[in-house]
């Protein structure tokens, strides 16, 4: 009897669920695994303050589903579940039931306000990326309004920034502030002395769950740009245009962008499951429910106890592992093998304050802070997208950090990225192309007539210095074998050439010749032109190094190959996507598809 699998959500947890389970179940013919979500997308929740701050676009922080379930098992609907049966084994949406005989429930989360009047109604949240466009949106109106104002109080209102929650999404938040706030002041004829940006934290410090040492240095860089941490301030009142603060204090301020917390979703609520802090599902060491153990909830909506008694924290960590291990043991009890318990393997935490500043905490490695911690957070991201859709999702990543960031930095590094981000038009380096695979050819068919195939051309000289007499007899090799040699060798390329080149002189004549055609028909045919380019460098590198001939043309139209010469009248035109193609399909089926990936 066939058996349906529904995973709610397509969440950090969702989506390590879904290639687990096609990794555990692909060849089981009667298993269906379906997953859905609202949105086309998933979103990369880590990253949305840099959408909100300006410094990357919406589309920076999005990964299309069907792109990272492609040549996979999984079928994705695009659906909004509004309730559930779990007795019955049913979810409901608007216009359709879904029956299921495994549910992993990944029904996400919201904010949580804890009861504090008027911050609902008057408090900008981000926890989705439509909260951050709204809030990156917010900020450029009151800019905007500020510009016009006359009025002194409302002035200040308007550009005062407050952010409710000392937490990593607050403190991030708040680095993309610190960078983006002269530009807008720029922008708007606003004097940054005049822009209040402020944290409130209820406990008695940020950063919580981080070393001390770090949250003082995150403190003194926020506060050295001019932001106003507030410790021990719990927010009591919120209305339109002011923030009332457990001390007494009063705020005015027209923005309060609430960070504070989150909860499970409140279909929650009502699905008849024991419920923890926060409405969160109480689960088992397997991640199953306690009334259901056909229900596994994952990520943010459960609470997971460990061994020491703590409850895990709502991390990325935590929902991929915990998606995993629902995963397999649902894979498990299909194929009847032992169910795996959970256990948490966090490996620390990192934190940006803006883009080039930040703090780190991870197990195994010194703590960091300044721009490495912020190296360490790209290349962590990278990894899990790499997990997720493969080298062109790690590729889209850097040119949105890089290279299509909205960031304004100091004149010569925002000159480097301006002009990095240029687009070529490729297809007038074709001419170019085809004639240095003409070269090349004509360089080895010269080989090939002078001997260096079948004798001895290389080799000791008996030249003054160890230099050939002309450049034409070292070209042909005549007039005694050509050395390679020179008074400019460097001594490790002498040791190199001395050691290995003259002994085999005859395997690296020939090597030279074959790479010499093969480079001929990479560019004339446009196949794989980037590695022919960077092999056409290093061979006229070499010959330099060697003999002292070498020809900076082929040298400097090598590196105008680099830019996907191939790709335009070429064989890369359609070896490329589908290399690509196979590449994501290896990475989730351990093998190759011929007939998948081609461009027609």
């Amino acid at each position: 009897m066939s058996k349906r699998i529904v995973i709610l959500g397509a969440g950090y947890a969702g989506l390590e669920a879904a290639k687990t389970l096609h990794k555990k179940l692909k060849k089981q013919d009667d298993v269906e695994i379906v997953l859905i979500d609202q949105n086309h997308h998933h979103t990369l929740l880590t990253e949305l303050h840099e959408v909100a701050g300006h410094r990357i676009g919406p589309s920076g922080v999005q990964v299309s589903i069907q792109h990272a379930l492609q040549y996979t098992k999984v079928e994705f609907v695009q659906d909004q579940i509004t309730g559930a049966d779990l007795e019955q084994k049913k979810l409901y949406s608007e216009k359709r039931e879904y029956a299921f005989d495994y549910l992993i429930a990944g029904f996400g989360s919201e904010p949580a306000y804890f009861g504090i009047p008027g911050i609902q109604e008057n408090a900008l949240t981000l926890w989705s990326l439509d909260d951050a466009k709204a809030v990156h949106n917010h900020i450029v109106e009151m800019f905007q309004n500020a510009s016009k104002e006359k009025d002194a109080g409302k002035r200040k209102e308007m550009l005062t920034f407050a952010v409710g929650g000392g937490g990593f999404t607050g403190v991030e938040l708040v680095g993309e502030l610190i960078e983006w706030t002269p530009a807008l002041c720029r922008e708007y004829g606003i004097q940054r002395s005049e822009v209040r940006l402020l944290i409130l934290e209820a406990l008695p410090t940020i950063l919580p769950i981080i070393n001390e040492k770090l949250i003082k240095k995150a403190v003194r860089y926020m506060e050295k740009h001019g932001v106003e941490v507030f410790t021990s301030s719990p927010i009591t009142g919120v209305t339109e245009d002011s923030i009332s603060l457990k001390n007494g204090q009063t705020i005015p301020a027209r923005t309060l962008i609430w960070t504070g917390g989150i909860q499970a979703n409140r279909i929650v609520a009502n699905l008849g499951v024991s419920l923890g802090r926060r409405n969160r599902i109480i689960v088992n060491d397997f991640c199953q429910t306690v009334e259901y153990p056909y229900v596994y909830a994952v990520g943010d909506n459960m609470q997971f106890t460990g061994e020491n008694g703590e409850v895990l924290p709502p991390l990325v960590e935590t929902a991929l592992q915990s998606g995993h291990i629902a995963a397999v043991n649902v894979a498990a009890e299909i194929t009847g093998k032992e169910k795996q318990v959970l256990k948490p393997n966090l490996h620390g935490v990192m934190v940006s304050i803006g883009s080039t500043y930040g703090v780190a905490q991870l197990n195994g490695i010194p703590m960091l802070s300044g721009f490495l911690a912020i190296i360490m957070k790209h290349l962590v991201n990278m990894h899990y997208l790499f997990g997720v859709g493969g080298l062109e999702l790690c590729w889209e990543y850097l040119k949105h950090e890089l290279f299509q960031t909205n960031r304004s930095y100091n004149f010569f590094l925002q000159s480097v990225i301006s002009h990095a981000r240029e687009r070529s038009f490729r297809f007038w380096l074709v001419p170019l192309r085809i004639y240095l695979g003409y070269k090349w050819l004509l360089s080895g068919l010269d080989k090939i007539n002078n001997n260096w195939w079948t004798t001895a051309v290389i080799g000791a000289s008996d030249a003054i210095g160890g230099a050939t007499p002309d450049a034409t007899s070292a070209a042909t090799g005549e007039g005694g074998l050509m050395s390679l040699i020179s008074d400019h060798t460097p001594e490790w390329y002498k040791w190199f050439v001395e050691t290995l080149v003259y002994p085999n002189s005859m395997l690296f004549q020939r090597l030279i010749v074959i790479a010499e055609i093969g480079l001929a028909i990479a560019f004339i045919l446009g196949i794989f032109t980037f590695l022919a380019a960077i092999v056409s460098i290093g061979m006229n590198l070499n010959f330099l190094l060697s003999t002292g001939l070498y020809d900076w043309w082929f040298i400097w139209v090598s590196f105008a190959m680099l830019a996907g010469a191939g790709r335009v009248l070429g064989v890369d035109h359609y070896l490329m996507p589908w290399l690509t193609h196979q590449l994501r399909y290896f990475q989730r089926n351990k093998g190759i598809h011929l007939f998948k990936g081609w461009r027609w």
